[in-house]
């Protein structure tokens, strides 16, 4: 097992791939994430998809809407008993966050990634 997490992130569309590579210009670091779409599959496929990605190893699920189905999908592993946190609302500082300490243990990296996350959500300008 890696000493490092992996950050799986799940979204609709195309939105998961966009921040992942945008995370990854940033950063410089192109192993830390993997993006999963649910973009044309169903219940099923989405299941296989994101199981694929997750493997055997500790990591964090980041979705991008609690409740929806990319959130169903890594629910429905981590019942099965998957080593894997997930993470709701999925922002581009969380996920910087976490590349940047996916050494910690993945409770840790878990609570980071939320802060820094809800952190980055303010009102600036009116």
């Amino acid at each position: 097992m890696s000493d490092r997490l992996k950050g799986v992130v799940v979204s609709h569309g195309r939105l998961g791939q966009a921040l992942v590579e945008a995370a990854q210009s940033i950063t410089g670091n192109a192993e830390a994430l993997i993006a999963v779409s649910n973009e044309g599959c169903g219940r099923d496929a989405l299941l296989d998809r994101v199981q694929q990605a997750v493997g055997d190893e500790p990591c964090i699920v980041f979705v991008d809407l609690p409740g929806g189905s990319c959130f169903q999908a890594a629910a429905t592993l981590q019942h099965d008993g998957t080593a894997m946190t997930v993470v709701a609302g999925v922002n581009l500082a969380m996920l910087l966050d976490f590349v940047h300490h996916a050494d910690d243990d993945l409770a840790a990296a878990a609570d980071r990634a939320v802060q820094t996350g809800g952190r980055a959500i303010q009102v600036l300008a009116r």
